[in-house]
């Protein structure tokens, strides 16, 4: 455990954001300076608004219930022994002060607490992008936390409830249209794998069929998938179009007020669920620094992972511009293969400039993607080895295990797995989670 009190003459590293590279950056820095921790000389403190580490790429699982949504996280305080762990929002970095101020959790904003720091990493990682779309904030939802995973199970589940409980033929059809906009990772496989769940639940529901489902992608641009490219994007939208999944490439949505979704091709319909995967923005909070910026917002970034003229401040993941050494001229890909490999590097340079020695620049030549589909379905393109069907499925999910932090979470995931294979899936919906009270405030109304 970290120490309670540091002594002033300590180097504190601080951490913005407890993502992958703000968590991968602690662990393997508590791995390094271990002895330095121990001595006091050192310092870690992690400041992030959750308690623990989404492993994004199994939300889409955790959503179709295919993993318990607890396993698809690991806790900061468990992983990082060694560091301490501050829940809060970052609400402005000054470098010039060599300050963090941030808001602690249960404080509702009416508290700022301010952290001085010898060496900074910004990892705050990015948020969903929205545009200017009348009703969306208000009828869509997005697909970056565990939250959003557990509310969509539960929901889609709670849509087919609705569904098979009215006779009006309106609030049947609009209960069973989904619509998802964006047709990248996380769209794609949120939409697949929801489907599937979907579709396998209908057999506990003998008034509703497969057809009456009617599931949407919205796209804006050409193609989906564009990182499997294009030859393997094309079969996958080929291999969702033969489940019954309309696929609207080079389409915008333009207005979903009072859940009515108006497309660009002139096509109208009303649905009961919006699920907005359009593209995601660096945190605002590195707007509210005095760091240097690029015109979308992230902090621009060196090969060695520093920030550009500054000192002992250092950035990466979604929130940063990093130079992509293998292709001149461009930026690394906001994705969780760099982000993990870059918090490795970051981490290492971090050590080096503690004990004086040369930083090394990031380097990492793209491998591929791989993108699950359902149960037993998938696509990938490795290495320029492209695969689809059960073999690109078990691809993907070992792949993913092995990133999958800890012992402990890789031995529940696949436990998970195990029952899934020998046990059909839960179709329960528990979207009371949403409202806890609303029993206890019935019962207080009385008679």
């Amino acid at each position: 455990m970290p120490p309670e009190r540091t002594p002033e003459n300590a180097k504190h590293i601080v951490i913005v954001g407890g993502g992958y590279v703000g968590m991968y950056t602690a662990l393997r820095l508590q791995r390094k300076l271990r002895g330095e921790l121990k001595r006091g000389e050192v310092a870690i403190t992690v400041i992030d608004p959750q308690s623990y580490m989404t492993y994004q790429p199994f939300l889409p699982e955790a959503a179709a219930g295919n993993l318990e949504p607890r396993h698809v996280v690991a806790p900061l305080r468990k992983v990082l022994h060694r560091c301490r762990v501050r829940n809060g929002f970052v609400t402005r970095i000054d470098d010039a002060r060599k300050c963090v101020t941030y808001c602690p959790a249960g404080s509702d904003g009416r508290i700022q607490q301010e952290i001085h720091y010898d060496f900074l990493v910004v990892a705050a990682g990015s948020v969903s992008r929205l545009l200017p779309i009348p009703g969306l904030s208000e009828c869509g939802i997005g697909f970056k936390t565990v939250e959003e995973a557990i509310y969509l199970r539960n929901h889609v589940l709670r849509q087919l409830d609705i569904a098979a409980s009215n006779e009006d033929e309106k609030v049947r059809r609009r209960a069973l249209t989904f619509v998802f906009v964006g047709a990248g990772f996380a769209g794609v496989e949120a939409l697949a794998e929801l489907e599937d769940m979907a579709r396998d639940a209908l057999k506990w529901y003998p008034t509703l069929r497969a057809e009456d489902m009617r599931w949407v992608m919205v796209e804006a641009t050409d193609r989906i998938l564009p990182e499997v490219g294009p030859e393997m994007g094309t079969w996958t939208a080929e291999a969702l179009r033969r489940r019954g999944i309309e696929i609207r490439t080079g389409t915008l949505l333009k207005s979903a007020e009072n859940h009515h979704v108006v497309l660009s091709d002139g096509e109208e319909f009303d649905t009961g669920t919006l699920v907005w995967t359009a593209g995601v923005k660096a945190h605002p909070v590195v707007r509210r620094s005095d760091l240097p910026i690029d015109d979308k917002g992230r902090v621009i970034a060196t090969a060695e992972l520093t920030v550009e003229g500054t000192e002992r401040v250092y950035a990466a993941g979604d929130n940063a511009r990093v130079p992509d050494l293998t292709d001149t001229g461009d930026y690394c890909a906001p994705n969780a293969q760099h982000a993990v490999r870059q918090a490795k590097r970051l981490a290492d340079n971090i050590v080096a400039d503690y004990r004086g020695r040369p930083r090394k620049p990031y380097v990492h030549a793209y491998v591929g993607s791989v993108a699950g589909l359902g149960l037993h379905k998938g696509v990938a393109n490795v290495y320029g080895v492209k695969l689809r069907g059960l073999l690109a499925w078990f691809m993907h999910r070992t792949y993913h295990l092995s990133r999958m932090p800890t012992a402990n979470r890789k031995m529940r995931v696949t436990a998970d797995w195990t029952l899934a294979f020998l046990f059909r899936r839960e179709i329960v919906s528990l979207g009371e989670l949403e409202h806890p009270r609303e029993e206890f405030e019935l019962a207080s109304k009385g008679d």
